[in-house]
């Protein structure tokens, strides 16, 4: 995708969509605050850069090549994100004490391992078009990262300040571990249904 307008929309479509590292952005805000949850970005583009030019380098084409590689993946995933989802669900209330309940270790594997990273480097991020072409775009996706990064863990730190003030802060990791949780059985159970 060239088209530099076609492709911020389709990256701020596609990084704006709820998904498992958005969710892990949001209950970081919600329960750690926004500044405190700000170092995470970091990891997500990190983990976001690694993914993108490894398969959009090297694993496109084998992926294209070999299906049951895409299956294993999407079960890798899956498994991983139902740990992580039942490590959140069990912090439960003692992450507001704490409030490291999000670790950019975390978020740095749940993004490297995010189905969102396949769309960008076979079909967002020009890798076809030659090494020149898709340096910029790269860079590109990393400003608009870090402006939906924000934006998430904003969302999630004003969601988890009005659930405080009602005495619902204890249940904040528990929805983020629902929705991890939610994301990783539709990646593990999609074979299956089509």
């Amino acid at each position: 995708m060239e088209d530099p307008v076609l492709f911020v929309l389709a990256v701020l479509a596609v990084l704006g969509t709820p998904g498992p590292t958005n969710t892990l952005l949001a209950t970081a805000g919600a329960t750690a605050g926004l500044r405190h949850s700000l170092p995470l970005i970091a990891a997500e583009a990190g983990g976001y850069t690694v993914s993108i030019l490894t398969l959009g380098l090297m694993l496109g084409p084998a992926m294209a090549a070999a299906p049951l590689l895409a299956g294993v993946l999407r079960a890798a995933v899956g498994v991983y994100l139902l740990s992580l989802a039942f490590r959140l669900w069990r912090c439960g209330g003692a992450a507001l004490t704490t409030g490291a309940v999000v670790t950019p270790r975390q978020v740095f594997i749940t993004t490297l391992l995010n189905p969102k990273a396949i769309v960008f480097a076979l079909g967002v991020v020009p890798f076809a078009a030659g090494r020149g072409v898709w340096p910029p775009y790269m860079l590109g996706f990393l400003l608009l990262l870090v402006a939906v990064g924000v934006f998430w863990i904003a969302a999630g730190a004003m969601l988890g300040g009005a659930a405080s003030r009602r005495g619902w802060g204890g249940a904040v990791p528990r929805v983020g571990a629902a929705a991890v949780g939610s994301f990783a059985v539709l990646l593990l159970a999609a074979p299956f249904l089509g």
